[in-house]
């Protein structure tokens, strides 16, 4: 797999160093245990795999090299590059501005864009109706579109299921950026119906089993699904793709569940696509990773990203299952070792905690990151950990090197 010029400010030579190494140990990917950074008063469990993943590395690269090869140029981003508050705000300092907000919501109007500007597309991808209102401003799009290969992916099987009359059902989060973009790009191919869980995946198969109306399907689903859905005629033969970052298991659920319930009503054997797994390489890796630390005996584990971040969202509800949990997007969220802000993800707020590290020692700490959160955050936190306890990183237990 190809190496990105990220700039080196958002590398860690002590996380890369750990990575190398374990890498080098498991190149098959088999051992999911965590690495433990063994500081005597605080012992830090570092997830097997997380951090940037070939999709934010390939966005940052194109970026950082865009505003470096067109400085006389006017720069203007979709939305948000990822969901990472650091990089996004290291963009916008930069000089590039959001045309949109990650809920679509316009901040600045394509009309005011000309031929000469450059817009890059988030990794997340974008939908076809604002691509064609970018190249009819005369926007070039190709050389600045930074969408995820993971995500082109999806959008690939989701156009082979609908040309052969199948209609796309997508796991996915309705408002988020790439499941929009998905839902257009599946859309143009055929039937598309977004579900966003389990419960609506029961909720669709009332309407499989002829048990609801068409009237009720539109007030149920309103605005997740394509034009001229028509549940007696779509819902006979489905397929099932899903929002890159959704978590494996759910989508795997949702999958086989749905595909029992078509085929109660249709006895065709081809009546469900055979769609593979479409989770990318990272998310899955990540996730595995997390699951590989719910063994460990921990007084609480720390979840670092932003706070819009879905892959990031899910390592947390994970995590929380079993062990007292912190979302924080950086170091500045642990004011003291007393204080600490964080996200309440299923609130939807932030809240403060005090007395969330233990007194007494061997403090054990589980810690992971989103796919979007630079090492060199993680590094600064663990530094902050370690001068809670008087204690330093063991960087010399790692080949920086090697």
């Amino acid at each position: 797999m190809r190496t990105f010029e990220v700039p080196t400010f958002y590398r860690s030579p002590l996380i890369s160093a750990i990575k190398q190494k374990r890498k080098a140990g498991d190149k098959l990917k088999k051992d999911f245990t965590p690495t433990c950074l063994d500081m005597g008063p605080l012992q830090i469990y570092l997830a097997r795999h997380f951090g940037f993943c070939y999709g934010v590395e390939n966005a940052i690269e194109i970026a950082f090299r865009t505003i470096e090869q067109n400085p006389d140029k006017r720069i203007f981003l979709l939305s948000e590059m990822i969901h990472n508050p650091l990089v996004n705000a290291d963009l916008q300092q930069r000089g590039i501005r959001f045309l949109q907000d990650t809920k679509g919501k316009q901040l600045i109007p394509f009309e005011t864009l000309t031929a000469a500007d450059i817009v890059l597309i988030p990794a997340f991808g974008t939908t076809l109706d604002i691509e064609e209102k970018l190249r009819s401003i005369g926007i070039q799009l190709e050389s600045y579109n930074t969408t995820c290969p993971f995500v082109e992916k999806v959008w690939n099987r989701s156009e082979s299921i609908g040309q052969k009359q199948y209609t796309i059902v997508i796991h996915g989060k309705p408002s988020h950026e790439e499941t929009r973009a998905t839902f257009s790009h599946a859309a143009a191919h055929g039937p598309a119906v977004v579900i966003k869980n389990r419960e609506q995946a029961e909720r669709l198969a009332r309407y499989i089993r002829k048990e609801a109306s068409q009237g009720e399907f539109e007030i149920e689903f309103a605005g997740q699904f394509s034009a001229g859905f028509q549940i007696n005629e779509h819902l006979k033969r489905i397929g099932v793709v899903n929002q890159t970052t959704m978590l494996a298991s759910d989508t795997q659920g949702i999958a086989d569940y749905l595909k029992e319930e078509v085929r109660k009503t249709n006895a065709d054997p081809d009546a469900v696509a055979d769609t593979r797994d479409t989770l990318c390489y990272a998310t899955s890796d990540n996730q595995s990773a997390v699951m590989g630390m719910l063994e460990t005996k921990a007084d609480l584990a720390l979840v670092v990203g932003g706070y819009n971040s879905s892959n990031t969202s899910h390592l947390f509800e994970l995590l929380t299952e079993k062990f007292p949990t912190y979302y924080i997007d950086g170091p500045d969220r642990m004011e003291s070792k007393n204080l600490i802000h964080h996200f309440d993800f299923f609130q939807g707020t932030e809240k403060t905690t005090g007395n969330y590290l233990p007194e007494e020692g061997p403090v054990r700490i589980l810690i992971t990151s989103g796919a979007s959160c630079p090492d060199a955050m993680v590094e600064r936190i663990l530094e902050k950990l370690a001068s809670y306890y008087n204690v330093s990183l063991p960087y010399g237990e790692w080949e920086l090197n090697g």
